[in-house]
Order: C-alpha cells, then structure tokens, then sequence
C-alpha cells in the first residue's frame, strides 16, 4: 500500500501506539490500515460415494480440479459464501451438513472454510470458472490433478472419514512448502 484510501495522502509503515505489529498509518489523517487474512469459503459436494469436483477456467491453476470455492462476498456469511460459489462454478444445488475443514495458510494470508454438502440434485453444469465439472468416486479422483494442496486434504479426510460416517471438523496450519535441496 503507497497511499491512504482515506485522503489520498503517502502512507509508511509504523507500529501504531497500543498495537504490536506494522501497519500502513496516514501522515497526514492517521488513519491506520489493517490488512486482514481473506477467507475462502468453499464446499465438499458429495452424491453417493461421489464428490463433485470442478475444472478451473481461470488462474491460478487453470485445467486443474478442485473443490467448489472462493473468496468470501462483503455481507455473506460463510455458508452462504460456500453455496454460491457452488452455484457459480458447478451450478449444483448443495444441501450444507456443516463446517468439515478449516485450513490457515499465513503465508498466503488465506484461510479456508469447506463444509460437506450434498447435492440436491444431479442438475449441475459448469459454470463460468469451469471447463467441466464431474463426479468422481475415491479411485476417480485426479489426484495429481488437483489444484491446491488444501483441495487435497479434504478430500483425503472425506474419503478416511466417510466408511465410519463420522466427519470431526479437521483443523491445521498449511505451510509455505520449502523448495527441494540441490
């Protein structure tokens, strides 16, 4: 950030007083600027021992699969972010059965919320992020052709925690990924 939102003004970065961290503060109006994770609210679409699965028609990760998701709207709850952005991107009608898994990725700033939901019928389609959307029991999934390592691990947890029928919310911090050594 190189100017205030506010007034227009240059604005630097300082530890605002009775704050701990650095922050964009104005020169010139002092408004501070907190810059906050965003959270992706995405869902888990199952039929049977199928899940529904989308092929991304955007970046990042175009021609990949993933999970029905995306950023949170202003004046959405997270459920009601989950089932729009499974109408848009696989026009599915999903019955929500509650949060699954909930990922932090701090170095991306991103946390992401998927519940499991099933699909309130077989009427679905791609929508404008998809080339295609499909269902795929465990052995059909693309594994090495999913978009996000968070897309992956849910499905993993679904497909461990499904022969039980018990599904606990799944909880972790992804980190950044270190680079191979030599």
């Amino acid at each position: 950030m190189k100017f205030c939102s506010n007034c227009g003004s240059k604005v630097s970065l300082q530890v605002p007083a009775g704050d701990d961290r650095e922050r964009h503060v104005c020169a010139e109006c002092e408004t501070i600027h907190y810059q906050n994770p965003r959270i992706i609210a995405g869902c888990l679409p199952t039929y049977e021992d199928k899940v529904l699965l989308c092929k991304r028609a955007i970046e990042p990760r175009y021609g990949l699969w993933t999970l029905p998701a995306g950023f949170m709207e202003n004046g959405e709850s997270t459920e009601q972010g989950a089932l729009r952005e499974s109408w848009e991107e696989a026009r599915a009608e999903i019955h929500l059965h509650g949060l699954y898994t909930l990922f932090s990725l701090p170095h991306i700033n991103q946390v992401y919320m998927l519940f499991r939901g099933e699909l309130a019928n077989l009427n679905f389609a791609p929508g404008i992020e998809s080339l295609e959307v499909d269902l795929f029991t465990e052995d059909q999934v693309p594994w090495d052709q999913l978009a996000f390592p968070v897309m992956h691990k849910t499905l993993r947890y679904y497909f461990a925690d499904r022969p039980r029928q018990a599904f606990p919310i799944r909880s972790e911090t992804i980190a950044r990924s270190k680079p191979p050594i030599g």
